[in-house]
């Protein structure tokens, strides 16, 4: 089975990700301009213009050439609507992505969805793109990502020290990861097919050190 670099879809038990839209725009603003859904991120919450901008940039991604960058939204597996966001950035060097943007709506069906969104990312990273390691992290004083990174399937590596500054402060970050052949065998069937995925030829693709 092949999958198009340029037009994403994943789908678990629960939830889908898939492309931005032009209509998701406005939750995408709701998510990156309000200080209580950001406080957590690695900067502070962006203006109406800027978040608008932001979301330019990242359904623009779609059409780069070797793509890089994943900003994907978050649904249920049977609905269209936006309820979150999560996004992967496949990186220069060696064979590693990140994942990072995870945000899903507090009053949404999907609000505890963030560790599906999180494998279903990992599965695409280890699957089609070929990547060895993935890695994430989190602001130290984060009360529950930490359970988030676990059901992820990603062990705990290192605290950065005052890595990056928000809400005028200087913040540290843990940082987690996992490796292909580790996460592969903890892979639910929906995951495995995922894993399974190849990419079309027609798109040429990131796949460091593949």
């Amino acid at each position: 089975m092949t999958i198009d670099l340029g037009n994403v879809e994943l789908v678990g038990a629960r939830l889908r990700l898939r492309e931005l839209r032009a209509g998701d725009l406005g939750v995408y603003q709701r998510i990156f301009t309000d200080p209580q859904l950001t406080r957590y991120m690695g900067t502070d919450s962006l203006g109406v213009q800027a978040a608008a901008s932001s979301f330019e940039a990242a359904v623009g991604s779609r059409a780069e050439s070797p793509r890089r960058k994943y900003t994907l939204a978050i649904t249920a597996s049977d609905a269209d609507t936006m309820v979150g966001t999560i996004g992967l950035l496949v990186e220069d060097f060696g064979s590693n992505a990140m994942i990072g943007g995870l945000v899903v709506v507090p009053e949404g069906t999907l609000r505890a969805g963030g560790i599906e969104a999180g494998r279903l990312i990992a599965a695409f990273a280890f699957g089609p793109l070929g990547i060895h390691r993935v890695w994430a992290g989190h602001r130290q004083d984060h009360p529950v990502m930490d359970t988030v990174m676990s059901g992820v399937g990603l062990t705990p590596e290192a605290r950065l020290r005052q890595l990056y500054r928000t809400q005028g402060r200087w913040r540290d970050v843990c940082t987690y990861a996992a490796v292909r052949p580790e996460w592969a065998a903890t892979a639910t069937p929906a995951e495995r097919r995922i894993l399974a995925m190849r990419p079309s030829a027609a798109k040429e693709h990131a796949t460091a050190g593949r």
